[in-house]
């Protein structure tokens, strides 16, 4: 883990002055973020392309018409709700949920499938069952796909050019899923969950780091992240490289209250070998390294500090179903 001060007896002490300060900061952040509830809030865009138009009732009615029947031919298939997710916010970029009979060279339908690319024909591709139909064929064919990221899988199975841009439909598209019956996994900034995973976190202040240590009496920087998460009922990988894709990235200087913050070597994911989570307010609760109990310090994200990633991941929590 980083080594970002030497251990002293006098640091440790002061460390633990810092705990108490630090902790009464953060009591109030959930009412500074202005997060209200646990209701779930549209991703933080990109930059790739248009922003998002807003929620599923702003849709208009040949929208919500695709959507659902992007959402049927999924559940026809036993897709399970991400997966129906990753189609909806896939032919959203796509598309705008329209059957469009135009586009990028060949590209036509749903999904912009091009028929010199494999596809199917231009009118099969133009048939949105069909087009919807051998996007989940494709998309079942990604390793690991329900493991990924909503724009990575996407991604996989269309090769896009402004991969990221998936992203932005991610909450429109669990809103849509979720109408018709299917619990999904949406983002949610604030709320009971992160707020639980929060308290278990702080309660462990004082702990030993050891590596490879997932509690009780002691914590390396994932198990910590494991054990606050899996208090609030959301199943983490268990390294920090893998907790990576646990959630959906969000540029740093936007990181809420219970995002997981990523150090790496090379400033890839591949090089990551600390995670942390952040508490609003520009502090973290981490188990650092050895000879650092579990504590709570400052942290900078602009100009962001030596080795942290770019962005921080908002962890997937299941949106339950209304039926």
């Amino acid at each position: 883990m980083r080594l970002w001060l030497t251990i002293t007896v006098l640091s440790v002490a002061l460390l633990g002055g810092l705990i108490v300060v630090l902790t009464s900061m953060t009591t109030s952040t959930t009412i500074a973020l202005g997060i209200a509830d646990g209701s779930c809030q549209p991703l933080s865009h990109t930059g790739d392309s248009a922003e998002p138009t807003g929620a599923a009732e702003q849709l208009s009615e040949e929208q919500r018409s695709n959507a659902t029947l992007i959402i049927q031919v999924g559940r026809e298939l036993s897709m399970p709700g991400y997966g129906q997710q990753i189609a909806v916010a896939t032919a959203m970029q796509e598309s705008r949920l329209r059957n469009l009979d135009h586009g990028d060279r060949d590209s036509i339908g749903l999904f912009q499938q091009r028929p010199s690319m494999g596809w199917g024909t231009r009118e099969q591709i133009l048939d949105s069952r069909y087009a919807s139909t051998k996007f989940y064929a494709r998309l079942r064919e990604v390793p690991n796909w329900q493991q990924k990221q909503l724009w990575e899988a996407a991604d996989a199975v269309q090769r896009s050019g402004y991969p990221h841009a998936y992203q932005q439909w991610a909450q429109l598209a669990a809103e849509l899923v979720q109408q018709h019956g299917s619990g999904v996994n949406c983002v949610t900034p604030g709320g009971p969950h992160v707020e639980q995973a929060i308290q278990f976190a702080t309660a462990q202040l004082g702990k030993p780091y050891e590596w490879g240590a997932t509690g009780p009496n002691s914590y390396d920087c994932s198990g910590l992240m494991l054990r606050a998460w899996g208090a609030a009922g959301v199943a983490l990988n268990r390294t920090s490289r893998e907790q990576w894709r646990n959630g959906d990235p969000i540029p740093i200087g936007q990181a809420a209250r219970g995002d997981l913050l990523f150090w790496s070597y090379d400033g890839t994911p591949a090089g990551i070998h600390h995670v942390a989570m952040y508490l609003g307010d520009g502090t973290i609760v981490e188990a650092q390294q050895t000879g650092v109990p579990v504590h709570i310090r400052p942290i900078k994200l602009a100009p962001a500090e030596s080795e942290l990633m770019p962005h921080s991941v908002r962890v997937r929590a299941t949106l339950q179903s209304q039926v």
